[in-house]
């Protein structure tokens, strides 16, 4: 699953983890305990930190993660739990040691607070504060928050059009979750590629992002989700979108890790902005026969594609025969095969993120 494990590199560059001091200082805790049992150095723990120092020196060669755990050890009077440092005091430590102006893309993982959940806002606001020093940033992921940290349809996020506003040099940005999330930007004029990783986008949040003014976006991916987790957009909500009017540099469209994703076929079929698609990535979802049918019929309107992503689907041989029969001249991801559930005499599919 794409939530189930940290990116290894984001923006075409390795992703380098700058540790923080609790990670730091659990991570030799647990080395000196497995050398109190072993009775010895196995190796294993503390882990190589030599990428960080070869990072340090050269912050341009890559991709930054940010991240904290939360506090395992060390107490106060009260007995609660005492961080090593703050959010605030880490990325202040993070901005004096590696040299800001350098930094090309940065990956926003989780800052827990004391109900582990994600601090949003506070690490926005801290972004958007150093934002000015971050010159040559142009790659953002905020929120990159594993499955076993939070599920995806609990992370709560905050406003983030904000932060977009203060990084107008910015050219990528993925979001993950989207409790509470709002990302209406009225203008934005660099970037070029957007996406929103949800187990369940609110329609809410599309009619927001659809009537963004993002002139240069050329790449958006959108995980719909399921209506269970708040997933309730309907073609209706992206309608500047799907007509073309909203961003006139389109040329990829993923509506992803989609509920229903079979009604969509004919909906994009008839959309304006389909004809200057390059890719169109509906991945990730619960596609049936029915969907696949429904390309087969409209074939002509997607033939014009250099790709069609459908990998993770619920369609028969004989459909996905179909599916390639139609469309010779595009290339066609037809993997990751599934095959529906049976429970109490009913047939369930399943996109591969929601809960």
């Amino acid at each position: 699953m794409p939530n189930h494990s940290h990116i290894t590199e984001f923006a075409g560059l390795p992703v380098v983890e700058f540790a923080s001091w609790e990670a730091i200082h659990n991570d030799f805790d647990r080395a000196m305990r497995r050398a109190r049992t072993i009775g010895r150095h196995d190796g294993e723990y503390p882990r190589t930190y030599q990428e960080l120092f070869e990072g340090v020196g050269d912050p341009g060669s890559v991709a930054w993660r940010l991240r904290m755990e939360p506090p395992l050890y060390g107490e106060n009077h009260s007995g609660h739990r005492v961080p090593v440092e703050s959010a605030a005091g880490y990325i202040g430590r993070f901005t004096d040691l590696v040299r800001p102006a350098e930094v090309r893309a940065l990956v926003v993982g989780q800052f827990p607070d004391e109900d582990f959940q994600m601090r949003a806002e506070e690490v926005a606001g801290a972004l958007s504060e150093i934002a000015p020093r971050l010159a040559n940033l142009r790659s953002l992921f905020f929120a990159e928050i594993l499955q076993e940290e939070s599920d995806i349809s609990w992370i709560q996020l905050c406003d983030l059009a904000p932060l977009l506003k203060a990084l107008p040099r910015l050219r990528r940005f993925t979001v993950r979750g989207s409790g509470e999330l709002s990302l209406h930007v009225p203008e934005h004029r660099g970037l070029r590629e957007l996406t929103v990783q949800s187990g369940g986008l609110p329609g809410r949040l599309s009619r927001e992002i659809a009537s963004s003014g993002l002139p240069a976006l050329e790449h958006l991916e959108l995980w719909l989700g399921v209506e269970d987790y708040g997933g309730d957009t309907v073609p209706a909500d992206l309608a500047p979108l799907l007509s073309g009017a909203a961003f006139p540099q389109l040329r990829h469209l993923g509506l992803r890790n989609a509920e229903g994703i079979d009604a969509w076929v004919p909906v994009l079929a008839e959309a304006p902005v389909l004809e200057r698609l390059e890719v169109l990535d509906l991945s990730l979802g619960d596609l049936t026969d029915e969907g696949a049918q429904a390309l087969v019929d409209h074939a002509g309107a997607f033939s014009h594609l250099k790709r069609l992503d459908l990998h993770h689907h619920y369609l028969s041989e004989e459909a996905r025969e179909g599916v390639r029969a139609a469309l010779p001249g595009v290339e066609v991801d037809l993997s990751d095969p599934h095959e529906p559930e049976e429970y109490d005499g009913e047939l369930h599919r399943y996109t591969a993120v929601s809960e």
